[in-house]
C-alpha cells in the first residue's frame, strides 16, 4: 500500500525564519527555534488522518561555513521528536554544487518517497519560498505557498496559497485523497 505524503519545509512553514530586510533566514541553533502557531495541531491532525510527514530542507549555511552540520541535525532531531515528524531530508549544498537534491530539484521528495512508499500523486509539498513549490511540482505533488510577503519573488501558481501551515491542512483535509495500492 502507497501512502499519501506532506513534504514540509523547515524554516518558516515549522519554525519561524529570522527575517531581514523582508528575506527570511535559517535560525543558527535550537535555543532561537520558535515553533510556529499552530503547527504541533496541524501536523497531528494531517499523521492522523494517514499521511507520513517528510520535512524537506536546505540548509546551505553549513556549505558557507556559518552553521554546523551536527548543530542543523540536533534542530531536526528535536523537530522530529516533539513533532512527530516521520523523516528528514536536508541539503547542505549550495546552487553553484548543481546537486540533485537542493531545491527547486525534487531530489529529495523523490528519494524520500522511494524510502518511504509515498504516492507522490497524491502528495503536498508544503512552503513559504518558490524553490519549495517548484521542487514539489517537479516531484508531481500539489503545492501550498505559505505567503509571507518575503521581498524575493513569489512562486508561479502554486495549487494554494495560504497563510499558515494550519492553513495548508485544512486545504490538504477539505481534498478527496484516493490511495493507491500495489502489489
Amino acid at each position: 500500500m502507497m501512502h499519501p505524503g506532506i513534504f514540509l519545509d523547515r524554516d518558516g512553514v515549522l519554525i519561524r525564519s529570522d527575517v531581514r530586510d523582508g528575506k527570511p533566514f535559517a535560525v543558527m541553533g535550537p535555543g532561537e527555534m520558535d515553533i510556529l502557531p499552530g503547527v504541533a495541531q496541524a501536523l497531528d491532525t494531517l499523521k492522523q488522518t494517514g499521511f507520513k510527514l517528510i520535512v524537506i530542507t536546505n540548509q546551505p549555511d553549513v556549505a558557507t561555513g556559518k552553521q554546523e552540520k551536527n548543530v542543523v541535525e540536533a534542530m531536526n532531531r528535536q523537530l522530529q521528536v516533539t513533532l512527530g515528524i516521520d523523516a528528514f531530508k536536508t541539503c547542505y549544498h549550495v546552487d553553484a554544487d548543481n546537486c540533485p537534491c537542493r531545491k527547486p530539484k525534487p531530489g529529495m521528495i523523490i528519494d524520500a518517497a522511494r524510502e518511504w512508499n509515498i504516492d507522490l500523486g497524491q502528495s503536498f509539498m508544503v512552503g513559504d519560498r518558490w524553490r519549495d513549490i517548484d521542487a514539489g511540482r517537479a516531484a508531481g505533488c500539489k503545492t501550498l505557498f505559505i505567503d509571507y510577503g518575503y521581498n524575493e519573488p513569489a512562486p508561479v501558481n502554486p495549487d494554494s496559497i495560504v497563510g499558515s501551515l494550519m492553513d495548508a491542512a485544512q486545504v490538504i483535509l477539505e481534498l478527496p485523497l484516493t490511495h493507491t495500492s500495489h502489489p
